[in-house]
């Protein structure tokens, strides 16, 4: 059932002017353009796709290492699209960026958005944003109940763009998880130098506040709210992701993730997702992991030692 689902949205995504499936004969320049959006993510350095030879393309993979190994595209497993301009600005339907779906739903009923780029020359047009929009609401339609992706720590403007856009950070494991997900309402984290506080979205539209973070002498404090609090299940998404995205807001500003020695110690058991030492501990892990592959590693965070 889920399979259909996920195959009405592509059926959905497939008929909107702004995309255009991937036919054959297109899967290199594809794969190209998924290159230069990597070199860009994690070497800093920009790339025009459709200037790549052989020989630049084999220096760029080479320079990526085990990341930049060309992978078989499987159709049975992800549908790719170009993003394009509306039509009544764009007749032959150039493309301007990528993105991909998976054709399976993951998690409780979401599917997994992969490859979004965007054209150098094409940006701050606002395309990337509605073409995820443009997916929330095909998968809404079709009964699920969002979408999620996967972005690398060190991919600063990447990531800042993701919260920009009011995503939730749903898992650290292997990189950040991030997604938009009809059961987690919209939230803004809003304040000054001496505290951050976390809020959604009410039932009325006003503004519930649930954590708020500040710190002294170095560490992390994290109060609870009494809406946090009573919050109806422990086990509840929003009081879980909750903790985790602010975490992640904290960590671009530089600020403690650490509330103590004890929090410390046990890092580890939130390696996955949870409590904010958790991201601080996998904040270590990812920049290690990107130094050796010799990608560029400009972090605004400030690791605890011990």
């Amino acid at each position: 059932m889920k399979d259909d689902q996920a195959a009405r949205v592509h059926e959905r995504l497939a008929a909107r002017p702004e995309l255009r499936p991937v036919v054959f004969g297109e899967g290199r320049r594809f794969g190209l353009w998924e290159l230069a959006s990597l070199a860009e993510g994690a070497l800093g350095e920009c790339v025009d796709p459709d200037s790549l030879t052989v020989s630049s393309e084999k220096r760029w993979r080479l320079r990526l290492g085990a990341a930049g190994h060309e992978h078989r595209h499987d159709d049975e497993f992800r549908r790719r699209y170009w993003i394009c301009a509306p039509e009544d600005r764009c007749r032959q339907r150039e493309p301007l960026g990528t993105i991909a779906l998976d054709t399976w739903p993951v998690g409780a009923g979401a599917l997994h958005v992969s490859s979004l780029y965007t054209h150098p020359v094409a940006r701050r047009q606002g395309l990337a944003s509605a073409v995820l929009d443009t997916v929330y609401e095909a998968c809404r339609a079709e009964g699920l109940h969002g979408f999620r992706l996967d972005t690398y720590w060190t991919w600063q403007q990447t990531v800042r763009y993701y919260l920009r856009r009011g995503l939730w950070v749903t898992s650290w494991k292997h990189s950040l998880g991030l997604a938009r997900l009809s059961y987690l309402p919209r939230y803004e984290v809003r304040g000054d130098e001496s505290a951050l506080t976390f809020a959604v979205t009410g039932p009325q539209g006003d503004a519930v506040p649930l954590l708020v973070a500040d710190s002294a002498d170095g560490r992390l404090r994290l109060r609870e709210t009494e809406q946090y609090r009573s919050l109806p299940d422990r086990r509840d998404a929003v009081r879980l992701y909750a903790r985790s995205t602010l975490a992640l807001h904290l960590a671009l500003r530089g600020r403690p993730l650490v509330r103590g020695e004890e929090e410390w110690a046990e890092a580890r058991r939130w390696c996955d997702i949870g409590e904010p030492e958790g991201l601080a501990y996998k904040i270590g892990v990812f920049e290690e992991v990107a130094h050796e592959n010799g990608w560029k590693v400009e972090t605004p965070y400030v690791r605890p030692s011990g």
